[in-house]
C-alpha cells in the first residue's frame, strides 16, 4: 500500500525485492560500469544524498537503490554497487537512495 512506484505509477508498478536485487547481482559479474547499465534494470551511479546534511554523494561512482523490505523502522534493504562489487545491505531510511520501478 505503500510502494512508491505503486503510488507514481499505479497498479502493475513497485520496488523490487531484495531477492530480485540478489539475482541482478548475480548475472554479473560487474567489472565496469556496462554491467550494471546492461543489466535489465539499467542502473546507474547517481550516488545517494546524505542525510545528515542533504548533501549529494558518490554521485558517478557509486549506484544506491532501495529495495521493498525494510528490517526495522529505522532501516530497509537495498542495493549499493560500484563499477567492480555488489552488495545488498539495509541501511538507514533517511538516506536518499533511488528508486528503480519494475513492472509485473
Amino acid at each position: 500500500a505503500n510502494d512508491p512506484c505503486t503510488i507514481e505509477l499505479g497498479s502493475g508498478w513497485r520496488v523490487p525485492t531484495a531477492t530480485e536485487w540478489i539475482n541482478v547481482d548475480a548475472a554479473g559479474p560487474w567489472t565496469n560500469w556496462n554491467g550494471p547499465w546492461s543489466s535489465a534494470l539499467k542502473l546507474h551511479g547517481g550516488g545517494y544524498l546524505y542525510s545528515g546534511d542533504g548533501g549529494l554523494y558518490n554521485r558517478g561512482g557509486y549506484g544506491y537503490f532501495w529495495g521493498n523490505q525494510q528490517s526495522d523502522n529505522a532501516n530497509a534493504s537495498n542495493l549499493y554497487f560500484t563499477s567492480g562489487t555488489c552488495y545488498i545491505p539495509s541501511n538507514p531510511k533517511s538516506s536518499g537512495y533511488s528508486v528503480r520501478c519494475i513492472k509485473e
